[in-house]
């Protein structure tokens, strides 16, 4: 008796034991869940963006003889962009494209997707514009970006602030075979964000926006490999800058300005010439083995069979309002209209903008 008694006592300690394990590795998780990434050795020591460390540029800024307008007063005067009428109807940060300006902006998705498949090798994704609470946790927005997400209260969806996240979580909860890597996948999707904490900013016409366009770029690859496909990324998206002829240049981001997920992360930054000033138009992050980690995504080995995270990396390729602003500020006659350079004339169906019916 007195032993069934003993051991009844171990069973009540042991499960004593394994509740409070429970409660700590439940602490445990809730703080790690809120650190971010560790930076790349690579990474500057900084603590804002004025000490990013810029890396190189591609072109040179437009010289013109002629007065030149910013995108506002261009497509105000071609009526191609309605922004009185996009915040009636949603409110501000949702413009309207119209004529002309919409079929630019399809244009730009469908050259830019063309590219980056037959070009570039990837494989088209056309993903969900929501996605569950997995799936943002996964790929690092939450819990720490909840609150600049719009959420469906009822289903406990939200609308994508990238691509990057389904995309990404395409592969979550899978083990990967080595032969099947890389992986690369081009998707374009609209991004929604509800800029919580861009008050004061520049929200000037489509320097900020809550709903926009943009293609992605994302990658699944060795650990050994992530870093020589981070700048092979880079130069997919400068490839689509490049072939329009727009001047622009790139910053490697310094560890403040570094995002929650990133370990290392490119800024290529638009010149517009009418706005004078440059404009982020890509960002091209490794994430290394963090997003895997969260949203358990491993690869196994060909040589011995032992499963490993995976790195993922994703690029802008690229956000079109950006894009759009130095497009027309560049392509600006003297004359208000807008030329439309030889390689994107395939997928306007014209040479060039002139002056719309409102």
């Amino acid at each position: 008796d007195d032993k069934i008694s003993e051991m009844k006592k171990v069973g009540e300690k042991i499960k004593d034991l394994d509740d409070e394990i429970g409660s700590i590795d439940e602490q445990l998780n809730s703080i790690m869940i809120t650190l971010p990434n560790m930076p790349h050795e690579s990474v500057k020591v900084g603590r804002t963006a004025e000490e990013n460390e810029f890396v190189r540029e591609w072109g040179k800024k437009p010289q013109y003889d002629y007065l030149l307008k910013d995108h506002l007063d261009l497509a105000e005067n071609l009526g191609i962009l309605d922004f009185y009428r996009g915040a009636k109807v949603s409110g501000s940060g949702f413009p309207i494209y119209k004529a002309a300006g919409a079929r630019l902006e399809r244009a730009f998705i469908n050259f830019m997707l063309d590219m980056h498949t037959e070009k570039h090798g990837y494989q088209e994704i056309f993903p969900p514009f929501m996605v569950n609470r997995e799936s943002a946790f996964g790929t690092g927005q939450l819990p720490k970006l909840e609150d600049d997400m719009y959420r469906d209260n009822t289903d406990d969806l939200f609308l994508i602030p990238t691509a990057e996240v389904p995309v990404t979580n395409i592969h979550r909860d899978e083990i990967i075979l080595e032969n099947q890597l890389p992986i690369h996948y081009a998707a374009y999707s609209a991004c929604f964000r509800r800029e919580a904490g861009s008050y004061g900013k520049d929200t000037r016409g489509l320097s900020r926006v809550h709903q926009f366009n943009k293609v992605e770029m994302v990658r699944f690859t060795q650990p050994e490999n992530s870093y020589e496909a981070h700048e092979e990324l880079l130069q997919n998206a400068e490839d689509v800058l490049q072939a329009l002829n727009l001047h622009y240049r790139i910053v490697s981001l310094c560890s403040g300005d570094l995002s929650f997920a990133a370990a290392k992360c490119y800024d290529i930054e638009i010149w517009a010439p009418g706005s004078l000033k440059y404009f982020e138009v890509s960002s091209v992050s490794n994430f290394e083995d963090f997003q895997a980690r969260r949203a358990n995504i491993r690869y196994r080995r060909a040589l011995d069979g032992k499963v490993s995270y995976v790195h993922t990396l994703n690029g802008s390729g690229v956000a079109t309002p950006r894009l759009m602003i130095a497009f027309l500020e560049t392509y600006q006659t003297d004359e208000g209209t807008i030329t439309i350079p030889e390689i994107l004339q395939p997928y306007t169906g014209f040479k060039q903008i002139k002056s719309q019916s409102s």
